[in-house]
Order: structure tokens, then sequence, then C-alpha cells
């Protein structure tokens, strides 16, 4: 949510033509504007990790080194989700609607609330592109059944193309105009 507010942040207040000038890469932009969500979101994991073992006495299984390394690849997928999202939008309503609605749909398809075999055939075809059912899945098999990264490793495959993907889009997408 907060990644998809980035850019388009500084289309609406004008500083997007200053930043545009500077001899920096596309890339280089993109990247700058995703390292810190991506810090910030594996803040939030670890604060998450302890609270639900002070509050629930809830211990992992498997390994918290499984656990960060898939995360940190899921974050670079979601968070160049917001980017593109970012890049596409041309004001902050317009992406905070988007985002939001892109939210609902990966929280509600994602098998959290729902087991993914109950639900219609297109929406078990949506679970397929949707990058939350592959993070619910993971810390299931990691947190209950203590799978390690050999276990998850077509998880991280199909994750991390996702990043790739939706990073390289936000990167081609964002036009450099001044």
């Amino acid at each position: 949510f907060l990644s998809a507010l980035n850019i388009v942040k500084e289309k609406e207040i004008g500083t997007i033509e200053q930043i545009n000038v500077t001899p920096i890469r596309k890339y280089q932009f993109v990247l700058g504007k995703l390292i810190p969500f991506w810090v910030l979101g594996l803040f939030v994991l670890t604060f998450g990790l302890i609270l639900s073992w002070l509050v629930y006495g809830i211990v992992p299984a498997g390994s918290l080194l499984t656990i960060y390394v898939f995360s940190a690849v899921y974050l670079l997928a979601v968070l160049g989700l917001g980017l593109l999202m970012s890049t596409l939008a041309n004001t902050q309503q317009q992406a905070m609607l988007l985002s939001f609605f892109m939210m609902m749909l990966f929280i509600l398809l994602g098998g959290l609330y729902t087991s993914i075999d109950s639900m219609p055939a297109w929406a078990q075809w949506f679970t397929k592109i949707n990058p939350v059912s592959y993070f619910i899945e993971v810390m299931r098999m990691v947190v209950l059944k203590g799978s390690s990264l050999s276990d998850i490793k077509r998880h991280i495959g199909v994750v991390l193309i996702f990043a790739v993907a939706l990073n390289g889009l936000a990167v081609w997408n964002y036009r450099k105009r001044s």
C-alpha cells in the first residue's frame, strides 16, 4: 500500500521533475524507492514473530532463516507491484483505490480464510498468480510443519519470477520526463 503511494506522491507535489533531471538511471530510482519499504517490511515481520512468541507462545517449527529468505523475496514481489501501480496512477487517490482493490483480492483469495481447494475453479486459478497465497502456504509449511529451504524452493522460484517481472515492469513503465 505504501509503495503504491510512493512515486505518485512525487508526481502530485511536483518534485518528480527535479528527480527526473538527476543523472540516476530508472532502475536506481526504483531501487531507491523499494529498499526502505523492503527493510520496513522485514522489521514488521520481526515484530510480528516476536509478538506471536510473547503473546501466544508460537514458535516456528522450522528455521527463522527460511522464513526470512522467503519473506525477503516475497516483499520484493509485492513492493514491485506497489511501485508498478504507482507508475500507472496519476493521483494518490487512484493509487490508494487500486492498491486497496488488489489487497482485498489477494487477501480474500489467498487461502487464509477459506481453503483454496474449496474455491471455484476460477478462484483456484487466480491463486496461482497471487503472491499472498504463496506466502500463506510457506508460512504454514515452515511454522507448522518445520519445512526447510529445500522444501519451499518451488515457492521461492515462483515468487522470485513475480518479483523480477513486477519490478522490471515498474522500471520499464517509469518514464523520466523533464
